[in-house]
């Protein structure tokens, strides 16, 4: 899995946004807001990390366990497919 090309991360005023441009505005239209915790692993997406490196950017930003740290790597992961923000490598 990868973010999908075209797609960018800006904070406008307090919010982190995530939006579309180009190619990308087919599957993806609109704008997607995301919390601390999403831009953190929006930003390590970014660089390639996969779903272990994604839980350990989590455990060691947040006092989680790595369980908990998956299971919330697995609902990001989702919701960014769901909004078709990923592609399958």
């Amino acid at each position: 899995m990868k973010l999908k090309e075209n797609l960018v991360l800006r904070q406008v005023a307090d919010t982190w946004c995530v939006l579309a441009y180009g190619a990308a505005l087919v599957d993806f239209n609109g704008m997607l807001t995301l919390n601390e915790s999403g831009v953190l692993l929006w930003k390590a997406l970014e660089k390639g990390a996969d779903r272990a490196e994604l839980a350990e950017v989590l455990t060691a930003e947040y006092e989680v366990s790595c369980e908990q740290a998956l299971e919330d790597v697995d609902a990001f992961l989702d919701k960014l497919s769901q909004v078709g923000c990923l592609e399958d490598c």
